[in-house]
């Protein structure tokens, strides 16, 4: 196993039901390890198993959910 973390800025979660929703998207994710939302700043960080997910899937199901990446 190979892990990594991706720190991102994730426009559009306002509430704790924003939090829970990419959380709980990015968590179905096979590969994810944890995923911390820090829903004050906008941030979310994931450590993934490079060998099963990479950082353009987790980003893809981010905008899936509904919510923006910020560049």
């Amino acid at each position: 196993m190979s892990k990594e973390t991706v720190w991102l800025n994730v426009e559009g979660m306002s509430c704790s039901h924003c939090e829970k929703r990419v959380k709980e998207a990015l968590d179905a994710i096979r590969g994810v390890i944890s995923v911390s939302v820090n829903l004050d700043e906008g941030k979310v960080a994931v450590d993934y198993d490079t060998t099963g997910v990479n950082e353009e899937q987790i980003k893809r199901t981010i905008i899936e959910a509904g919510y923006g990446i910020e560049q």
